[in-house]
């Protein structure tokens, strides 16, 4: 092989490498409010979406098909989102916590989600 081809084979190698490697990245724009979501839901509902809020107290369900809860806005209390969840569920879940969640927007107002993370308790309290 001659320096052109060689030259050639390793672009080809290295690109074939950076798209294997960013495959399952996720460069989703961040995580959207709750009020956002429930202002501009005609321009997510069917998308997948990432959002954060804090569970309302006296909605969190769970059965053992499912969980659900309303989740609100964590600086907009009065916007909430309900949510439908199905997989194996943090340990410490509970009413009242943060949570960051991602899944399916599938109405104006409910969110399949497939992830649900718990937000670290703070180290400093009042």
């Amino acid at each position: 092989m001659d320096k052109k081809q060689r030259t050639v084979l390793a672009v080809a190698f290295i690109a074939i490498v950076a798209f294997v490697g960013l495959w399952n990245v996720d460069l989703s724009e961040g995580y959207l409010m709750i009020s956002e979501l429930s202002s501009n839901s005609d321009k997510y509902v069917g998308h997948e979406v990432n959002t954060m809020g804090m569970i309302k107290n006296g909605t969190l369900d769970v059965t053992t098909g499912s969980t659900s809860f309303s989740l609100q806005d964590l600086e907009e209390p009065s916007y909430e989102l309900d949510v439908k969840y199905t997989g194996s569920l943090p340990a410490n879940l509970v009413e009242g916590q943060s949570v960051s969640i991602s899944g399916k927007m599938i109405s104006k107002d409910m969110v399949e989600a497939h992830q649900i993370v718990m937000s670290c308790p703070s180290k400093y309290s009042e």
